[in-house]
C-alpha cells in the first residue's frame, strides 16, 4: 500500500526513548509501508537505533530536539512556553502534512490545548474529546468518550461528543445506527446534574441519532449499547477504574492457576484458550486513545505504557491514518448538525 508516514513524540510518557524507540522499531518491522519521524533528544534515541537492521533504520527519520513536556505542566504554560518540546513538534508535522498522524504518551491536557490550536477543530465541533473502543460481552465494540481530554463539558459539549461517537462507530464499524447512550447516576429520566439532563433533551431532538437515554456504570461492558458519553473527569475515573479491576483479575487468575497439580495439569491442557481470555482482559491490548473533533489524528497513549501497549497505540494511529478519519467524521456531522438546527 502507499506509504504511510507517523510523527512520534519520542520523549513523551513516563519512560520515554527506551518504551518509544523498541515499540516504533517493532512496528517498523510489522508494517512495511511505515515510515516514523521520531522527535525528541537525539543522545537519547541513537543508542537504541544501533543495532537496528538497515531495511527498518532507513525509515525513521529523526527531529532532534531537547525540550519536553512536562508531566506537571499546566497545559497553558506547554502551550505558551514549551514551542520546541517533542509534542509540539510532532503536532507540527501533522499540521504541515508531513505526517498523516501523530502519537504521544505525555501530558493529555497539553496535549489538547497544543493540538487544538495547532490543527483545528472540525466545523460544529467547540472541543475534540478522547474516545478508546472497549470490549464487551458480546465481543462488539463499545466507543466511551470523554476519557480525561476535557475535565468539565457543558450539555452543548456532550452533545457534540455523542455526535462524533455516534459519527465513529457508524464510519469504522459500518453501524448505520448506533445506539447512544449518557453515562449516569441512574436510567431515570430525574437522575444525573444539569448537564446530563440538558445533554439528554438535546439528544433526544435530533432524529438523526439513535439516543437510548442514560446508562449506569455497571452497564459499560455488556454490548447494550455502541457509544458512552460522559465528561473528561467521569470517563477517566471509569477507565483507569475498569483497567485497575481487569488487572486485579488477571492476576487472580494466573495465580489460582498455579495453585495445586490437578489444576497446574488442566491450565496446561487449556492453555491457548487461558492465554485468549487473559489477553482479553489485558487492558495494555486496547491501549491508545484517539483525540477526535480535530482536523487531523493525534493518538495518546498512557503514560505509564510499556513496549506492548504502546505498539498497541502505534497500530490504532495506523489505522486511523488509514480511514482518514476525520474527512470521515466531518462528512456525516454535516449533516447531523444542520438537521438539528
Amino acid at each position: 500500500m502507499t506509504n504511510l508516514t507517523l510523527a512520534l513524540d519520542a520523549m513523551g510518557g513516563d519512560f520515554g526513548p527506551r518504551i518509544t524507540v523498541p515499540a516504533t522499531l517493532q512496528a517498523l518491522r510489522l508494517y512495511p509501508f511505515l515510515k516514523v519521524i521520531m522527535v525528541g533528544d537525539r543522545s537519547d534515541i541513537e543508542p537504541l537505533l544501533n543495532q537496528c537492521e538497515p531495511s527498518v533504520l532507513s525509515r525513521i527519520e529523526l527531529l532532534h530536539t531537547t525540550e519536553v513536556v512536562k508531566m506537571s505542566d499546566r497545559p497553558v504554560h506547554a502551550l505558551r512556553n514549551c514551542k520546541q518540546s517533542s509534542m509540539r513538534l510532532a503536532v507540527e508535522l501533522v499540521r504541515e502534512n508531513r505526517a498523516q498522524a501523530c502519537l504521544s504518551a505525555g501530558n493529555t491536557g497539553a496535549l489538547m490545548a497544543i493540538s487544538k490550536v495547532l490543527l483545528k477543530t472540525l466545523p460544529g465541533i467547540d472541543r475534540p474529546a478522547l474516545v478508546s473502543c472497549l470490549p464487551a460481552v458480546n465481543h462488539k465494540p463499545v466507543y466511551l468518550l470523554d476519557l480525561g481530554a476535557n475535565v468539565s463539558c457543558c450539555s452543548e459539549t456532550l452533545f457534540q461528543f455523542a455526535v462524533m461517537g455516534s459519527v465513529l462507530c457508524e464510519a469504522v464499524d459500518k453501524n448505520p445506527a448506533p445506539k447512544v447512550a449518557l453515562l449516569n447516576v441512574g436510567i431515570e429520566e430525574i437522575k444525573g446534574n444539569d448537564q446530563v439532563q440538558q445533554a439528554g433533551q438535546l439528544l433526544q431532538q435530533s432524529p438523526q441519532l439513535n439516543y437510548t437515554g442514560f446508562i449506569e456504570g455497571d452497564d459499560i461492558y455488556s454490548g447494550n449499547v455502541d457509544v458512552i458519553v460522559c465528561d473528561g473527569f467521569v470517563g477517566n475515573i471509569t477507565l483507569k477504574t475498569s483497567e485497575g479491576i481487569a488487572r486485579l483479575l488477571v492476576h487472580q487468575l494466573k495465580k489460582g492457576l498455579t495453585q495445586g497439580f490437578f489444576v497446574r495439569l488442566m491450565a496446561k491442557l487449556i492453555a491457548p484458550r487461558i492465554n485468549s481470555v487473559l489477553n482479553q482482559m489485558n487492558p495494555d491490548h486496547y491501549n491508545g486513545a484517539s483525540l477526535i473533533g480535530l482536523r487531523g489524528i493525534v493518538v495518546k497513549s498512557h503514560g505509564s505504557a510499556d513496549e506492548s501497549a504502546y505498539l498497541q497505540a502505534i497500530s490504532l494511529a495506523v489505522t486511523e491514518a488509514q480511514r482518514r478519519l476525520p474527512k470521515m467524521i466531518e462528512e456525516r456531522l454535516e449533516s447531523i448538525l444542520l438537521d438539528i438546527k
